[in-house]
């Protein structure tokens, strides 16, 4: 279990959090714009992350001087987050008939906010393990669903593949 200190990040503490968000969303990010070419990409996701962070942070060192004095529950604003980004996500999802388009950049946001969030609360092996198997998925998945589309003739082998099939 961790004390009051566990909270207290020095200023560069801060930075480095910061950066690893940034990195990991820009990580994801890439992945979502050049692969899947989603316009919500490598900028959206990066800021997203650093977004999440940055409130984590923020919200630490703001109570770590008052810890003691009231209560303090940082998980409070962790929600806050998954509600602001669960707002943004809707945004992007696209109904058009009987196709929905956005779905899961909007996924990835949300996953890319809680990447964010971690980072914030220290918990970095979590943040990049999670960052990876979140663009294994992505591009993983993608390229064998692709695969087995064209088996099943639900698309012509000739269509563009991104990823050079």
């Amino acid at each position: 279990m961790h004390g009051a200190e566990f909270f207290m990040d020095t200023e560069l503490a801060m930075f480095a959090k910061l950066t690893l968000a940034l990195f990991l969303g820009l990580f994801i990010g890439t992945e979502r714009g050049l692969v899947a070419r989603q316009q919500a990409g490598t900028r959206t996701f990066g800021l997203v992350a650093v977004a999440s962070c940055l409130l984590v942070v923020i919200g630490n060192h703001v109570t770590s001087n008052v810890l003691g004095i009231v209560n303090f529950d940082p998980t409070r604003l962790a929600a806050a987050i998954v509600q602001g980004i669960g707002f943004l996500g809707a945004g992007l999802i696209i109904v058009r008939g009987e196709s929905v388009h956005g779905a899961t950049t909007a996924a990835g946001l949300w996953l890319t906010s809680a990447i964010g969030i971690a980072v914030g609360f220290g918990l970095y092996s979590v943040a990049i393990f999670s960052s990876l198997m979140m663009v294994g998925v992505l591009t993983g998945l993608w390229y064998i669903e692709h695969v087995w589309k064209e088996k099943l003739g639900m698309i012509h082998p000739d269509t563009e593949h991104p990823l050079g099939h």
